[in-house]
């Protein structure tokens, strides 16, 4: 059995104070002016240290705060209150919304799985990963002794390409070629986000995580500098079409490198198998209409790595725009299964990767991996703001945090995250990811329930109208 996968948590108090979702409103006019005044009682102190950072514009009592609400009851005058913070209403967008935010900063401070004590309290059905609803047939006895028990759950994921079957000749030999193939422990790579400023730092942040974590990290090959070459085994240099360069010493060092689809890619692709037969190659494509066709056509030509990927909100480019990455996803791995392909590639999806429950719902829709962007830069204490995009400064100035507290702040998040997958592993009785991929019986997808299930329970009979009968 291969040794347990462990990744090395450790609490990083933020930089600066997170945003939380309600404020106190404490007035002056009206005070009694009582002997001992109730925010001097707060358990907390909150009042007693409370201060205003003017670099986030952040009032500390915001996460201060624990909601006892003793401060409330107890003024005589009820001039102490609680409401939403409206810098919290501000935060993020209809997708990335400020509860994923704040659940993020949560994991990345503390590497733990956010609890809710009174439960979940939303909506059972929702667009895009929200419409899917995983299979915990077997919560009852997940293991003996909990995730990280006695009972192994493996994560593991491998890349590259497989054979679809082995040949042999007279002498025992194998009479066919061997791909290259590399396991990664976790079925997360971590890519450059498309937003945030202090890029060099966060490109050397991803580069250290990807070290701890035995994983990958996907950046530009122009911007792989010095201070990036000590983790040059972790990182998948990215080349935009027109800019690979086959005597790039890179190429000579990294174990992967990533390609921008284009219609020549193919031959890019020989050319470098010719010359690093060891070296894996991945395909960058943006999720068309034609995303299937195109997948097809490249593991065909013996490509070993599909990145399918969507913009930030998880939806389609072009004519794909009204799709989402789950359904974008189940349309490619069909077509690979259709065309006997699908175990010959390794296929990683990407864009709107955001919550841990992506990870799983991404794997069972069809993907052997993803890639996260957005979460890296949250992690690191990102509102999400827009400023940047805008020409305005960081308000949580990204390129100035230390790459190791930001390291172990990513790292945190994955912890949480790897420890979300093995709960749902675990409550599906699966004792390896590998087994989740594709596996739409441990799903229910609410679309494929409305159409089989409720429509035919609620659609009137035909010749069931009532007629309107004539009053004469």
């Amino acid at each position: 059995m291969a040794e347990k996968y462990h990744i090395p948590v450790k609490a990083v108090p933020p930089r600066f104070k997170p945003i939380g979702k309600s404020t106190v409103l404490d007035w002056g006019e009206g005070c009694l002016r009582c002997s001992r005044c109730v925010k001097e009682t707060c358990p907390y102190q909150a009042f007693r240290h409370r201060t205003f950072d003017n670099s986030s514009m952040t009032d500390t009592i915001d996460s201060l705060c624990k909601n006892c609400f003793r401060c409330v009851q107890g003024c005589p005058r009820e001039l102490v209150t609680k409401t939403v913070n409206p810098e919290y209403k501000l935060l993020g967008d209809s997708y990335w919304t400020k509860e994923i935010i704040s659940v993020t900063w949560q994991q990345a401070e503390t590497g733990r799985i956010p609890v809710s004590g009174a439960g979940y309290g939303g909506p059972f059905k929702g667009p895009g990963f929200d419409s899917i609803w995983t299979d915990m047939s077997e919560i009852v006895r997940p293991t003996r002794d909990g995730i990280h028990g006695r009972e192994y759950i493996s994560t593991t994921v491998d890349l590259g390409r497989k054979p679809l079957f082995l040949s042999f000749n007279d002498r025992g030999e194998m009479t066919m070629p061997v791909f290259p193939l590399v396991e990664i422990p976790l079925p997360i790579i971590l890519t450059e986000p498309s937003l945030g400023v202090g890029k060099s730092q966060v490109r050397l942040i991803m580069a250290m995580a990807a070290k701890t974590l035995n994983t990958f990290a996907v950046i530009p090959a122009e911007h792989l500098n010095d201070r990036l070459r000590p983790y040059i085994r972790h990182l998948i240099p990215q080349y935009a079409p027109g800019m690979l360069n086959s005597d790039d010493p890179l190429l000579q060092e990294a174990r992967a490198v990533e390609l921008w689809d284009h219609p020549n890619v193919t031959t890019e692709i020989d050319r470098l198998k010719s010359r690093y037969p060891e070296l894996l190659i991945s395909i960058i494509l943006p999720a068309t209409g034609q995303g299937a066709d195109r997948c097809q056509a490249l593991a065909g030509a013996g490509a070993e790595i599909i990145h399918l990927n969507t913009d930030n909100h998880a939806q389609g480019y072009h004519d794909a725009q009204e799709k989402h990455l789950k359904d974008l996803t189940r349309q490619v791995h069909l077509r690979l299964v259709e065309a006997v392909l699908r175990d010959a590639v390794t296929l990683i999806v990407s864009g709107g990767i955001a919550m841990a429950e992506h990870v799983a719902k991404a794997i069972i829709c069809g993907a052997d991996a993803v890639a996260i962007d957005l979460p890296l830069l949250i992690a690191l204490e990102c509102r999400l703001c827009s400023h940047c995009q805008e020409g305005d400064d960081c308000p949580v100035d990204l390129g100035k945090i230390h790459e190791r507290r930001g390291t172990q702040r990513v790292v945190n998040l994955l912890g949480a995250w790897n420890n979300q997958l093995l709960e749902v592993l675990g409550a599906m009785g699966l004792r390896e990811v590998r087994r989740l991929r594709g596996e739409v019986g441990r799903a229910m997808f609410f679309e494929d329930l409305e159409k089989e299930i409720f429509a035919p329970l609620f659609a009137k009979p035909a010749g069931s109208e009532v007629m309107d009968r004539d009053p004469n």
